[in-house]
């Protein structure tokens, strides 16, 4: 049947179409990527719905554009056309999101269709490089970064509130008392995705891996305690972790940072890390 161009719902009918398209840029699409891989596209198993849109808008026909719809909006690919049809989507959907993030080309050109409906934003951020090293890091990694034991939440998870407050913005315990950041956190920690450098049973270095993909790992919450910055900790400590993910999970280590936040530019250039994409968010 011919369907009218626009963005429509997948599901795993189309999942041949969508792995191509995430294949094609692996690192800017490794959130998506991540969820799809485990989820399919069963928007019950995947927290979230997953949009095509494709111009001769007939299923199996070449998927042009993406766009998951969950905790955050993640646009993937498309024109001018495409993502006008997503933001017709989540208006019609409603906002169910924290964020818009992705490549900053289709986060930026999508907010500029939804903004007039759903801003002002709390923050745009529309220049993040996003970084990638697929070898051995450049310095040497920090032997005492290790993954947090989850007998260790009740340590690890102050300094996961303090880089999630510095970082966004917004205390993460305010809406439930933490009880689901709480719960995220404890989540990674016993997926072995967070790691630390304690110091007299207290974090000085944090970082996790979030975003976990078949072929890419994307890097998170990368912080060190105000009082021992400047000691390269966090340089040795990412390190650390990107190694852990390139010789130990056989990813990619990526993840994207703020333009104006010289000093984590830096030490991610020394560990290695180049840009090979942009991307932006959008903080509501």
């Amino acid at each position: 049947m011919l369907r009218l161009a626009g963005a429509r719902l997948l599901d795993e009918r189309d999942l041949t179409e969508v792995h191509a398209l995430l294949a094609i840029d692996p690192v800017a699409s490794c959130m998506v990527a991540a969820r799809v891989e485990v989820a399919g596209l069963d928007p019950w198993r995947l927290g979230g719905e997953v949009w095509a849109y494709d111009q001769r808008a007939l299923r199996g026909a070449r998927v042009d554009a993406l766009c998951f719809a969950g905790p955050n909006l993640i646009p993937l690919g498309g024109n001018a056309s495409a993502l006008r049809s997503f933001a017709d989507r989540a208006r019609r959907r409603g906002r169910m999101c924290s964020s818009l993030v992705g490549p900053a080309e289709q986060v930026l050109g999508l907010w500029d269709e939804l903004a007039p409906d759903w801003g002002p934003a709390r923050e745009v951020r529309g220049d993040q490089p996003l970084l990638a090293l697929g070898g051995t890091p450049s310095v040497v990694a920090d032997p005492l970064v290790r993954p947090v034991r989850p007998d260790e939440l009740e340590r690890y998870l102050p300094a996961a509130i303090a880089m999630f407050v510095e970082e966004v913005g917004v205390d993460p315990c305010a809406d439930d008392g933490g009880t689901s950041y709480r719960a995220r956190v404890a989540e990674l920690i016993a997926g072995g995705r967070a790691f630390a450098r304690f110091e007299g049973g207290e974090v000085v270095f944090k970082a996790e891996i979030g975003a976990m993909s078949a072929r890419v790992g994307q890097i998170q919450g990368v912080w060190v305690r105000p009082d021992r910055r400047g000691h390269g900790l966090g340089t040795t400590g990412t390190a650390a972790v990107a190694q852990r993910l390139v010789r130990g999970l056989g990813r990619t280590a990526s993840l994207y940072v703020n333009s104006y936040n010289d000093v984590a530019r830096a030490a991610y250039r020394k560990i290695g890390f180049s840009q090979v994409g942009q991307y932006a968010t959008v903080l509501f």
